[in-house]
């Protein structure tokens, strides 16, 4: 299992928990975005810097994840996308889109990206957490 961020719109207390869960579990991260980061060091965590322009970083992301990876999102496309791929997207705030609910979510023209800090929602965050442990168990 690999777990990919789409990194460009990722609050970076989203990206702190990441690494950290990483670490721990020594599961390749793998950021994503058109403008450099500032990574960590660490073995199992790297970047990607892509071009600028339209849904770049989400091509991608599509173009290297494998069945089962994990891609952390708030764009709902790139999520179906995943989904279509056998793998498990979910947004900075802890929800994790399904084939049962990305459709709904398509069909109903929720397309904005929803990435909230979650430090201003502990709900969230705690929301996050669980869900990221989750998905590493």
């Amino acid at each position: 299992m690999k777990i990919w961020v789409d990194a460009d719109a990722c609050p970076n207390e989203i990206k702190d928990i990441l690494y950290r869960a990483a670490e721990r579990k020594q599961l390749p991260l793998t950021l994503v975005a058109n403008h450099s980061l500032t990574l960590p060091p660490s073995k199992v965590i790297s970047a990607v810097r892509v071009s600028g322009g339209f849904d770049v970083a989400d091509n991608y992301i599509v173009k290297h994840l494998q069945q089962d990876d994990l891609v952390v999102t708030a764009d709902i496309p790139l999520a179906a996308e995943v989904i279509a791929k056998n793998a498990h997207a979910i947004n900075p705030r802890g929800e994790l889109y399904t084939k049962e609910n990305i459709r709904e979510r398509l069909a109903s023209g929720i397309l904005w990206k929803r990435c909230a800090v979650p430090d201003k929602h502990r709900e969230d965050r705690r929301r996050w957490k669980y869900c990221v442990d989750a998905c590493w168990i």
